[in-house]
């Protein structure tokens, strides 16, 4: 399978998996026909037709005319994407669905594809997904066929070679870039003096010391808001102030998905404490299948998510002044943020970026008809845009002078914070990105937003294969929602053994001011530790040529 059809493939479970998003039943139609109009020419397919391909291989005479127009190994993709499931909860599905996000996404398909009338597809989508998620059969092309409630399908083939295309530009434009950061990274490496880095500490390698954990129950009256954090700090208890690392979560996740990180900071001496953001996170998406709330995440978290690390970092504070704590105390002049996707946005406005609303606007609407887009090829836009739904497009900054330094993996930044947004951004900055990344694209994401950035101290980590997600495709705690194989790294483990060596030389570096792991800050050592089936590329700027591809 080709990597466009690999990569189309990763958004569609995207869309329908990786969110945990009560099923109501609409009346059981079914289309009789596929139609591709594009302008004047149409081109009619009876979904029989179809049906009989799918399942016995055979090609009857209404779909011969145009089986002889593509490949052979063309012809097995239709086939293997007409019957492959998406494994995900009719439940799941149809609450997010409704959700705001939801019907965003539903519109913007809705375009291209359409009733038999050539009316946005809505409704006739919703209907068709929910019911096919819900059938014995299971979420397929051909079951949503079957489903969909008119006489006919209509694809709208003009927008879907506008998919088509950009989809094709992404992919094109990805490889050029990650083709340049490799020759970007061989000649920094080259300019670098010799290191013998088996002869070095192996950054993979736990600490010396243990940890111990606590969990601390917070509750900020002032936004009347919630929230537990669970600190990993380490023992025996240094003699020093521990310097402090906060790492935030991604939407959906919770304080479980970085444990493994946060122990491997603790056993190098840092405080770590795993965040749970309530509007962003597992608990979110369970009350949004059990009715409870309406959306899979709350505008007002853009402001709330920083305002929660702020609220922590007070109250490591208040316990460093308290004569009743028997705590080790905390350096909160050697503060760090890491945070995965949402949490990304979360470090990056902590270190000072400004969401642009100008630029989300610009982003998140079409041109000609004023509504919400949403570009298939840059998932993270659906989450994005959700901030223009919130009332805070006046609020002051989101910065905390005592975070240092912040580490931002698949962040979403392109669109809500822009080229102005990262612009006050001084302190160091490491972006870290997966060029397979489906959900938050690596050049929109990632890549575009390092050369936007004006500080001297900044870096790019590049997991060459890498995708958005840094676990297995194991059941959610409640079974509601499985992480599809196709956004989920070959090797997780290894992806998680780079986010720790990377993590650690960067906080050693930049927070704790241990000078001598600068070393591990070049790209000489992930050439030393990259294996397969990722590679591993660090580079501190990107060469002129890349210009083109960042427009």
């Amino acid at each position: 399978m080709g990597i466009q059809n690999i990569h189309l493939r990763r958004v569609f479970s995207t869309i329908v998996s990786s969110l945990p998003i009560a099923f109501i039943a609409l009346p059981s139609l079914a289309a009789e026909r596929v139609i591709f109009s594009y302008g004047l020419l149409e081109i009619s397919i009876p979904v029989d037709s179809l049906e009989t391909f799918a399942r016995e291989g055979r090609i009857d005479d209404k779909l011969a005319p145009y089986a002889q127009e593509v490949s052979p190994e063309e012809l097995a993709e239709v086939q293997e994407i007409l019957l492959t499931p998406i494994d995900v909860s009719h439940v799941t599905l149809s609450q997010f669905l409704y959700s705001s996000l939801g019907e965003v996404l539903l519109e913007y398909l809705g375009e291209l594809i359409q009733t038999d009338a050539r009316l946005n597809g809505f409704y006739a989508l919703r209907s068709a997904v929910v019911l096919a998620a819900a059938d014995s059969e299971g979420l397929t092309v051909l079951n949503v066929l079957r489903q969909f409630p008119t006489p006919a399908l209509r694809v709208n083939g003009v927008r879907a070679v506008q998919v088509a295309g950009a989809f094709t530009k992404l992919l094109q434009e990805t490889e050029q870039m990650i083709a340049l950061i490799e020759d970007q990274a061989a000649i920094e490496a080259a300019a670098s003096p010799p290191m013998d880095f088996s002869q070095l500490p192996d950054l993979r390698q736990l600490g010396a010391l243990s940890w111990q954990t606590e969990t601390l129950e917070l509750y900020d009256q002032s936004r009347d808001r919630a929230f537990e954090t669970t600190l990993y700090s380490p023992s025996p208890q240094p003699a020093t102030p521990m310097p402090v690392v906060v790492i935030s979560h991604g939407l959906g996740a919770d304080n479980t998905n970085f444990i493994d990180l946060a122990q491997h900071l603790a056993s190098h001496g840092f405080a770590v404490a795993l965040l749970q953001h309530p509007g962003s996170d597992t608990q979110q998406l369970q009350n949004l299948l059990a009715g409870d709330v309406s959306e899979v995440i709350d505008p007002q978290e853009f402001i709330d998510s920083p305002k929660d690390v702020s609220f922590l970092l007070d109250e490591l504070q208040r316990r460093n002044q308290s004569q009743a704590s028997q705590s080790a105390s905390f350096n909160l002049q050697q503060v760090g943020v890491i945070g995965h996707s949402f949490g990304g946005y979360t470090a990056l406005a902590l270190a000072g970026a400004e969401l642009d609303f100008e630029q989300l606007r610009a982003d998140c609407t079409f041109e000609d008809r004023g509504l919400r887009d949403l570009n298939l090829v840059n998932l993270s836009l659906l989450l994005q845009c959700v901030a223009l739904d919130g009332d805070y497009e006046f609020h002051p900054s989101l910065r905390d002078d005592r975070v240092q330094a912040v580490l931002a993996m698949n962040p979403i930044s392109g669109s809500v914070f822009g080229p102005r947004g990262l612009q006050p951004v001084q302190v160091p900055v490491m972006l870290v990105a997966g060029s397979n990344d489906p959900v938050a694209p690596a050049l929109l994401e990632q890549i575009r937003p390092f050369t936007w950035l004006a500080g001297a101290d900044k870096y790019l980590v590049l997991i060459q294969g890498g995708t958005h997600v840094y676990v297995g495709s194991e059941p959610s705690n409640d079974g509601a929602w499985v992480i599809p194989e196709e956004v989920v790294s070959p090797d997780p483990a290894l992806a998680r053994d780079y986010l720790k060596v990377s993590s650690l030389a960067f906080m050693q570096t930049h927070v704790a001011a241990q000078e001598s792991y600068q070393v591990y800050l070049t790209a000489s050592y992930p050439q030393a530790i990259s294996q397969p089936p990722m590679k591993l590329m660090l580079v501190r700027t990107l060469p002129a040529t890349a210009s083109s591809a960042l427009e």
